[in-house]
């Protein structure tokens, strides 16, 4: 395959992977070994907490061609998720509201991404039949050990913030990540997007239980997306009451991000809010069977944290609330089928508004030794 060749299917490629919706499609090598030593480290000081599904696959994650043998390239696209006319802060400020993260207020991006790149694969596949070419190539979505953010930052999505997150200087952070890996040696593009955070620690300062260990350095145990999402045991005490009224995931370090002013709302319909889940209030959700929580979460990435940690999340929530005689009949009414997960935390919550403790906004690490 001739070098003009391979320069127009990468060509190509961007502009078959705008025409099905992607904002921006990169092309990059499969380098990783600087960002797998990082991840090594990260995983060896324990900060990603209880998710051993990271460390289980080992050079895999930072090795394409271990993971589907072959891989020369990878293919990475950006879809953006920020559903219009949200407002984050207002929500967050009404302690009788529920905040979702504002990535999970629609449908799951996972089967939505992974359909259009298996379109974008086809038509990749077609174009090299077409000239008696071998393609073999293989989609992800945040479902593989796949390093999904140093990827896209090598390919010119963005920079790594010192939030974790890709960042774009035209896009802000609000979108999802998809890959290709393949077997097309495609010219690799040269990123222009270097990292723009500067002074700024607007995001680490804004961490409601202070989970940055430094830029860029997550310890996962306190952050508040992995105690209402990926944890499913108690959320320790000591988060309970900076948690506020986030009931799934957390987007401070991203509401407060400069570079998010220049996020713009997705036209994806799919993405927009359903079910009121932008800015439900916490005892209607709490009031929820396990059967209606299921129907209305039906194609959510919601869905997955189960009925029971739905219930623990907005119990926690609950008790950062205000006291009164209707907050407090629910909760005692839901005592008697609770299962005791969730009635550890209905009970917090009840001493909590009882005693007339005012919430902690924000707590801060405690000094080694």
């Amino acid at each position: 395959m001739t070098e003009s060749l391979l320069a127009d299917l990468a060509q190509q490629i961007k502009i078959w992977g705008r025409e099905l919706g992607f904002q921006q499609v990169g092309i990059t090598d499969c380098q990783l070994e600087e960002e797998g030593e990082r991840l090594r480290a990260w995983i060896d000081a324990g900060y990603h907490a209880d998710m051993d599904w990271m460390g289980a696959h080992g050079e895999k994650r930072w090795r394409p061609e271990l993971l589907e043998p072959g891989t020369l390239r990878v293919i990475s696209v950006r879809l953006d998720y920020l559903p219009p006319d949200t407002q984050p802060i207002k929500v967050l400020k009404d302690s009788s509201k529920a905040y979702v993260s504002r990535y999970a207020n629609g449908r799951d991006y996972h089967k939505l991404i992974r359909k259009r790149l298996a379109n974008l694969s086809k038509q990749i596949d077609t174009y090299c039949a077409e000239r008696g070419i071998e393609s073999k190539g293989r989609a992800f979505t945040d479902s593989a050990p796949v390093m999904e953010k140093a990827l896209a930052a090598k390919a010119g999505l963005g920079w790594i913030g010192k939030n974790t997150l890709v960042l774009n200087s035209t896009a802000g952070s609000y979108f999802f990540l998809g890959e290709i890996y393949t077997n097309l040696p495609l010219p690799i593009d040269i990123s222009e997007e270097h990292d723009q955070c500067g002074d700024c620690v607007a995001c680490l300062r804004v961490c409601p239980t202070d989970a940055f260990i430094d830029d860029r350095t997550l310890d996962a145990r306190r952050c508040i997306s992995y105690l209402t999402i990926e944890n499913k045991g108690p959320i320790p005490e000591e988060f309970r009451e900076p948690i506020g009224n986030r009931i799934y995931g957390c987007d401070d370090c991203q509401i407060v991000c400069p570079w998010n002013k220049f996020a713009k709302p997705t036209k994806e319909k799919d993405f927009h809010p359903r079910h009121e889940l932008d800015n439900g209030e916490l005892l209607k959700l709490f009031t929820w069977s396990e059967e209606e929580f299921l129907r209305k979460t039906e194609g959510s990435a919601i869905r997955r944290i189960g009925h029971e940690r739905w219930l623990r999340n907005l119990a926690v929530a609950i008790g950062n609330g205000e006291t009164t005689p209707e907050v407090i009949n629910t909760l005692e009414s839901a005592r008697a089928n609770a299962t005791p997960l969730v009635l550890e935390h209905i009970d917090w919550a009840l001493e909590r508004l009882r005693s007339g403790r005012r919430r902690k906004r924000k707590i801060k690490r405690k000094p080694a030794g």
